[in-house]
Formats: C-alpha cells, structure tokens, sequence
C-alpha cells in the first residue's frame, strides 16, 4: 500500500478502481460529493466541510488519507468511524472476486468507503484526494463541485517536477460542468486550471483570502487559507440550491471541527507541560507554514522530534529549518521511513545539533526529560512521525 511502501505501490491509471466499482456495481454514483485536491491543506479543508454540513442536519461520509492510529479514521460518518464488522463485511463480500485485480490498498478502501456510504444513504460526502487528482483512486465520483486547495511541489517522482504539471494533475478531479472552487496559490497554477475548466466548460472560483470573520478550533494562521476556501465552496453550494446552509451552521462547523470530525495531528497540542505540539508537516510547503505558526509561540528552547519518509526532498526541507533548534532524529515505523543513517547523513551539512534514536517514542521521550520549564517540542515531519507519537 502506498501510505506504507510508498513508489513500489504507485498506480499510475484507473483500470483497478473502475474494475472494482464495477464489481461493487458503482456505489460512487448513489451519493452527492465534493472532490478536494491539492498539495497541502486538503485534509483541514474536507474536515471543516464535514464539520459545516453536520452542523446542518445532514447525514455526511468523510474519506480522507492517510490514517494515524486506526485504518479506519480514513471512513467516517458524522465523525464516527466505520465500524469493524463493516470492514469485515466489505472485504469477505468481495475479496474472493479481486483475484484477477489485484487492488492496491489504496484503490480497495476507496470502494470501501463508497460502499460504505451507499450502505448508509449519506447524504453527502467529502472526498480527499490521497495523491495528484487524475488518476487518484477517488477520481471516480461525480461531484456538486471540485476543490483544489493549492499548488506545491510534492511528490514530483509521480506528479511532474514544476508547479504547472503538478496543478495539470490537480486539475484532473475537475469534470463537466461542476464548478471548481480555488485557494490560494501560484498565478500560474490558476492558469492551468483555468484552461482545464474551460476545456470542461465550467466556472473557476477564486477563494478571496481576506481577515476571515469566523474562529476554528483547527490551531494555526494557516487554517485563515483553508477557511477563505471552505467558505467560497459553500457559497457556490448554496448558489445550486441542493442544501440547505445558514450562517448559524458555518459558525458553529468552523468552531467544532475537531469535536465534530475527530481531525488529529494538525498543530495539535499534545501536553501542556512540557508543551508539545504535533503536527504532519511532510514538504518544504507545510514546512514553511508549520514555522510561521512557531513565530506566534513563546519558548526558551525549541526541541524538534523528527523523522520523515524517504521519498521527499531532503535538502529543501533542512534548509528552512531552524539551526538553533535541537534535533531528535528517529525512523518512523513504516517501511517508507527515510532509515535514520541516511537521515543523519542528510542532515549533518545543515550544522544541527541532534541526538539520533531507534523510534519516534524514544525520540520523544528523550526531548521530554531534557525539556526545561518553558520549553517547546514540536513532533512533524511527517504524518507518520505524528503517528507514532499518538500511538498507545
């Protein structure tokens, strides 16, 4: 599965999924959604979507990627996970028929979670992208309207190596007249969906990125984006007249996010004292944002528990970190960790001063006994170091 293995299990097309709807007999088609790419803050947006339509009365299926502690964070309704036994049921139903497809991990929960919602009669749901947008697993439903947060340079090894081809895969989640609501992001990103919407004759909505009026529980100044995008996606909602959405219901979605949808690892405080914050920061994007949200911190010392994935750019990332940090170098448990030899070995050019570690916990420990009163460790660098800092 990709979340753990990484390139070996990439699919570069949709011949699976479309054979795996078709065997589940296309649950994709029985329920309304909204489609959400980009590079970062896809996941906070579907969460603050969710969050908005529950607080409306409606039934709403959540699927995002990827999961930290349970598989099954990745299939929600109404912030409940999908249970265990329809889990079980789902894979004893179908499994004995896939010899022949031979489903990714990631292809066989999409058409779980559709199933899942089929099963339920949702009335909505919100789909996350897990990679690119045009031959993702997801890019099968039909949405009210597609979502693509912003543009970055992630996953070039599969995406394309500049901010045009990767906003040309984004803009593969952009259909026939379905509105395609925009954040912020590189004019000549826009351009590339501007010419996709019109190729699919459609209308582009720029989120307008101003002082927002409306307070979430989600931490960070980055969120103001992510809020400004969720806000514009409802506002065209409204405009087809197919949900109904008051003022009262986005206030009080943006205000419970996580209360509602059970969103973890997104500048999230794990202890008071010592004081640490979590947060799934993996490219030199979140990066830059994660560091900003730090300038707002008050701290004696910064201590820095990171471990991150192979397949990133290593160089990039170090070199916005801060030198006057203490690093806690460690390898996250899955097989994609970038090894902590070649972590070190990457690292020690930039001039840190760290101390290496077997396991993210170790690492955690570590920073913990050595923090002094005042002190701010921060686990990131990836979704799966967060992970491993949550796990029991």
């Amino acid at each position: 599965m990709y979340q753990r293995v990484g390139a070996a299990a990439y699919k570069a097309d949709l011949s699976n999924t479309w054979a795996l709807a078709d065997l589940t007999k296309n649950p994709q088609h029985s329920f309304k959604s909204i489609h959400i790419a980009g590079t970062n803050g896809k996941g906070s947006t579907a969460h603050m979507l969710t969050s908005i339509f529950m607080e409306a009365g409606y039934k709403v299926g959540l699927y995002t990627s990827p999961h930290l502690v349970d598989f099954r964070e990745r299939i929600k309704i109404n912030g409940k996970m999908i249970p265990k036994q329809s889990v079980v049921n789902f894979y004893s139903t179908y499994s004995p028929q896939w010899t022949e497809i031979q489903p990714s991990f990631f292809e066989m929960t999409v058409l779980m979670a559709f199933d899942y919602f089929r099963t339920e009669k949702v009335d909505i749901a919100i789909i996350e992208t897990g990679m690119g947008g045009r031959l993702d697993s997801t890019n099968i439903v039909k949405p009210e309207a597609s979502v693509i947060t912003n543009i970055g340079l992630d996953h070039t090894q599969f995406l394309g190596t500049t901010i045009p081809q990767i906003a040309s895969e984004k803009a593969g989640i952009i259909k026939e007249n379905t509105p395609v609501i925009c954040g912020k992001m590189l004019e000549e990103a826009v351009e590339v969906i501007k010419r996709v919407a019109t190729q699919k004759n459609t209308s582009i909505h720029k989120a307008v990125i101003t002082t927002p009026t409306y307070i979430s529980d989600l931490k960070g100044d980055y969120q103001k984006e992510n809020i400004q995008t969720v806000l514009k996606t409802i506002e065209i909602i409204q405009s087809q007249k197919r949900f109904h959405i008051q003022e009262p219901h986005i206030k009080a979605g943006l205000a419970n996010v996580t209360s509602n949808t059970g969103l973890r690892g997104r500048y999230e405080l794990l202890s008071e004292n010592p004081k640490i914050i979590a947060d799934g920061g993996h490219n030199a994007a979140g990066i830059k944002v994660l560091l900003t949200e730090l300038k707002n911190e008050n701290y004696s010392q910064l201590r820095i528990v990171w471990s991150m994935v192979s397949d990133k750019n290593v160089s990039e990332v170090f070199s916005l970190l801060p030198k006057d940090a203490i690093y806690y170098f460690c390898e996250s448990s899955v097989p994609r960790a970038m090894k902590i030899t070649d972590l070190i070995q990457n690292a020690e050019p930039f001039g840190f001063t760290f101390s290496s570690h077997s396991s993210v916990k170790e690492a955690l420990l570590a920073a913990k006994k050595e923090s002094q009163k005042n002190d701010l460790t921060l686990v990131t660098g990836s979704f799966f170091t967060v992970a491993d800092a949550l796990s029991k």
